[in-house]
């Protein structure tokens, strides 16, 4: 695996998808941007070998120099099964035609027994775990010609046989592989708000060397419960948690909306508030967009 550099300390970034991308286009201080890998599509070619499609609107980013990250969603790292040859390549192709200085993808697993599962399952968080997930993350890794980074989900459940916390886990994880983390703050929060536990000291009991940049999202209370649905507002106890962390770590941070996508101004006012919160300067330019 060739030692790239991950994503710049201080960046800020969004999550990019089709609905949003007139949006993102006119950001003018982007400093990065994540793409579902699942969701770029796979070109036939005639002769030679098939090439991945990317969005005209994304090849402009690039042209721009705002670096773009595959995320994957259905590696299934954590699954008992051999990571599939074919979608480990498609996270690489991905990799190679955006030019990604990391890729990322989820400690969970998404099928078993041929089964689908359509949702990002935990995993258990005990040795037996720790020896599956790091041989399929040597696996990816030894593919890659980037670095790879893996993120942290939310579960309402824990299972039975858990023998850490989930930052001995992912502290253990990384000791283990090398791997980088990706981490999503709210994820955090959600789960130790629903197990009654302290979220800032999970997220100091991280590695912050090996943060290679955060997820910020929104969500909300339902049936006792927090669910992190990354379709609603940041709540106010997550941008804590931002300022909090990022006060001794300046990592990268990014807006992850995945539905329900409020009109621009409230998306904007989404990623002004995410740099308040870490205090960096916002990389709207309300002036400019209100000329556009």
């Amino acid at each position: 695996m060739a030692d790239r550099a991950p994503l710049p300390d201080g960046a800020l970034g969004i999550g990019w998808r089709p609905e949003i991308c007139g949006v993102i286009a006119e950001l003018d201080g982007l400093g990065f941007a994540e793409v579902i890998a699942e969701s770029l599509p796979v070109r036939r070619r005639l002769l030679g070998r098939s090439e991945v499609a990317i969005p005209a609107e994304l090849t402009a980013l690039i042209d721009r120099g705002v670096a773009v990250v595959p995320h994957g969603i259905s590696l299934s790292l954590g699954g008992a099964e051999p990571v599939d040859e074919h979608r480990i390549e498609h996270l690489a192709r991905c990799a190679e035609a955006l030019g990604a200085p990391l890729v990322s993808e989820h400690v969970a697993f998404v099928r078993a027994g041929g089964i689908e599962a359509g949702h990002l399952l935990p995993v258990p968080r005990s040795k037996a775990s720790l020896d599956v997930l790091a041989r399929n993350i040597s696996r990816t890794q030894s593919a890659l010609d980037v670095p790879l980074a893996v993120e942290n989900i939310a579960a309402l459940f824990d299972w039975p046989d858990d023998e850490y916390t989930e930052s001995e886990f992912l502290a253990e994880l990384v000791d283990r592989t090398g791997v980088y983390l990706l981490i999503d703050i709210a994820n955090v929060y959600a789960n130790a708000r629903n197990r009654t536990r302290d979220p800032l000291d999970e997220l100091r009991r991280l590695p912050p060397d090996r943060v290679a940049y955060c997820h910020v999202a929104g969500g909300h209370e339902s049936g006792g419960h927090y669910h992190d649905t990354h379709t609603d507002p940041i709540p106010a106890e997550v941008l804590t948690l931002v300022t909090e962390f990022t006060a001794r770590h300046p990592v990268p941070l990014m807006l992850e909306r995945d539905g329900n996508y409020p009109p621009a101004p409230e998306l904007l006012a989404e990623l002004d508030v995410i740099a308040a919160a870490a205090h960096r300067p916002p990389i709207t330019d309300r002036a400019h967009l209100a000329r556009t």
